[in-house]
């Protein structure tokens, strides 16, 4: 039996344009923390869907057949339902949007089930509750007919689109007048989200993607003039009693995933979290002030950050976007010192664009999982237990030549933080947060494993005669656990706090060093470079890297995070507020303006260098021409 609706020739088209409208902005609300200062932003919040979902359903107004339009329609809304779906998938964990450059990170997808599962919802299938309504509808209507005379003429298809047009040029214009200079902060997804829309974000994100892409082939030597003057003249002159302190000595980084500061000298229902390290920072330089800079590249942006001095990218992670470039990294300039290179991490070696990467870097050997007996018993979450790992890895170390260059993955603290019960030192914490419940017994189980490597590495003989760094890689809490942060640190999470909380250990152990203890320079990932350079004595001075020795008198108490935030001696800067750090409450924008050029403008020369490959053309003090420019 036909259904009968009185509906005007474009009811369809706009009952699916308003459901989607709904729902985008129902999800803006339930599963995005957008946050709105005032009326105007709830309004630009409220209309900035509607301009592309005219704009991409309103393509059925030049369907001749009323069947194949509304067919284009019902698998249109299903495509956007799960780019919406896909986007709410990832906030839950990354704290932000998707973009290009992660869309092409298909590697890394078979090694995330895990994670997925336990980030999807059941409500999630309302998401699609829409699009099942279009199609019982489309259904259900009268719609086999096949002529082909069309349902719209001209004039009412220009009509339309005209109100297309008005609508995009309001939102835009109300985005402006309150956010000026919008589409200058690429750096700031929300931001740009939160005034453009989800739909004309990734289109937005689409034409960056092609800009990136140009860059490199437009690039020629004179772009890198104004980088080299700009770290020249920010160059700082090395600590004169620790440089070359460990010349000839081993070096051993390891990568503490997932592992923040607010764990560090703290206790859960009595018990330390971090027993060890707590013991082991006071034999070594602890920096209590240092940050993790990564941006959506987690843990290889990490890695990026630490071997290069270079930043992260804002869109993607440079392992997949440019591992095809040219870099100075700290394991190529350590071979030519005499080191040896070896990456130990028990995983894929795909994951992150790793065994492509890795080379670029100047790493001799990667021992990835194929390197390593897993079993069901000795792992857990994603993959081989720290423990184990650590246990296994310190056999692979004493095969290699010294002095060596080495570095050390962990994968137990890792979202979801799983964990066998015999395996567990401290209780879960008790929130409406199970992410953040697990995390403290992860993190406890790290710790141990790490106090097991060192006792190895005594009983091995390498301890005294090996530099040991351990850092941060990135937050293993995202904002999206706030309430149940709030509850764990006694206090509100203010912008202030949340930028507190990216705070990651740092601890440099000297064999025989006696000056130990604290340091409160503000710092980041990018340092760390130059300052094992300048430990191991060797100059930097025609070595291409934004970050300073830590040790230097002269490092300046400064560090930017990849989404433009900063931090001072003095302020904090985020989300476009400045903060005393003493007070910890939001002051005049003044005090934070000396130094928001300084941050952007290296955040950008940076991103020069990485998107047009820019140091293909330099070599020390000399450039080098690009092959078939010569």
């Amino acid at each position: 039996m036909k259904l009968r609706v009185p509906l005007s020739k474009l009811s369809f088209i706009l009952t699916a344009v308003c459901l989607l409208w709904l729902k985008t902005y129902i999800v803006y609300k339930t599963s995005f923390n957008i946050e709105i200062e005032n009326v105007k932003q709830e309004v630009i919040l409220f209309i900035n869907p509607l301009s592309f979902l005219m704009l991409v359903l309103g393509v059925g107004l030049f369907f001749k057949e009323e069947k194949r339009r509304n067919h284009y329609i019902v698998i249109v809304s299903f495509i956007i339902s799960f780019v919406l779906f896909g986007n709410v998938m990832f906030y839950r964990f990354f704290n932000d949007f998707l973009t290009w450059p992660v869309l092409f990170q298909t590697s890394n997808m078979g090694d995330l089930g895990n994670s997925a599962f336990e980030l999807f919802k059941i409500s999630d299938v309302l998401m699609f509750a829409d699009v099942l309504f279009l199609a019982w509808l489309a259904r259900r209507l009268n719609l086999s007919s096949t002529a082909s005379v069309s349902l719209f003429n001209k004039k009412e298809r220009f009509a339309y689109y005209i109100a297309v047009a008005a609508v995009f040029v309001s939102n835009l214009a109300l985005a402006e007048s309150e956010r000026p200079e919008l589409l200058t902060r690429t750096f700031d997804r929300e931001m740009l989200v939160k005034n453009l829309g989800t739909y004309n974000y990734h289109i937005y994100d689409a034409i960056l993607q092609s800009k990136s892409k140009a860059q490199r082939a437009m690039a020629d030597s004179s772009e890198f003039v104004e980088i080299e003057n700009y770290l020249k003249a920010n160059q700082k002159e090395p600590n004169e009693e620790l440089f070359g302190i460990g010349k000839g000595k081993n070096v051993i980084l390891i990568s503490l995933e997932s592992t923040q500061s607010f764990v560090i000298n703290e206790k859960i229902n009595g018990k330390e979290i971090t027993p060890f390290l707590n013991d082991f920072l006071k034999e070594s330089y602890y920096f209590d002030n240092f940050y993790h800079q990564t941006g959506q590249g987690k843990t290889s942006d990490a890695e990026f950050l630490v071997e290069n001095s270079l930043y992260s990218l804002g869109r993607g992670s440079v392992f997949f976007t440019h591992s095809s470039n040219e870099y100075n990294a700290t394991p190529e300039i350590l071979k030519q010192q005499g080191y040896y290179t070896a990456m130990l991490h028990a995983n894929n070696k795909s994951f992150w664009n790793r065994d492509i990467m890795y080379p670029k870097l100047g790493f001799d050997r990667y021992f990835s999982l194929t390197d390593y007996e897993v079993t069901e018993e000795n792992s857990i979450g994603w993959g081989l237990k720290d423990t184990d790992f650590f246990d296994q890895s310190i056999e692979h170390l004493k095969s290699l030549p010294q002095p060596f260059y080495t570095k050390f993955i962990t994968l137990t603290n890792h979202f979801p933080f799983e964990l066998n019960e015999e395996d567990k030192m401290v209780d879960e914490y008790n929130s409406n947060s199970r992410t953040l419940n697990r995390y403290f017994p992860t993190v406890r189980y790290t710790d141990e494993a790490i106090k097991h490597f060192i006792t190895r590495l005594k009983e091995e003989g390498l301890y005294d005669d090996s530099i040991i760094i351990m850092y941060g890689d990135h937050y293993g809490i995202s904002q999206n656990h706030n309430v149940a942060m709030s509850q764990y640190l006694g206090k509100e999470v203010t912008p202030f706090v949340s930028t507190q909380l990216q705070r990651v250990p740092l601890i440099i152990h000297i064999p025989g060093e006696e000056h130990k203890g604290a340091i409160h320079t503000a710092a980041g990932q990018i340092d760390l470079k130059p300052t094992i350079l300048h430990l191991l004595g060797i100059q930097t001075k025609d070595d291409v890297h934004f970050g300073a020795d830590l040790f230097s008198e002269e490092k300046m108490d400064f560090v930017v995070l990849r989404d433009g935030s900063f931090v001072t001696g003095k302020y904090v800067y985020t989300d476009n507020k400045c903060y005393d750090k003493k007070t910890e409450e939001e002051i005049g924008l003044e005090f934070c303006q000396p130094y928001m050029k300084k941050a952007k403008q290296e955040l950008d020369y940076s991103d020069k260098i990485v998107y047009g490959d820019l140091l293909r053309f330099y070599e020390g003090t000399n450039y080098r021409p690009e092959k078939g420019k010569e």
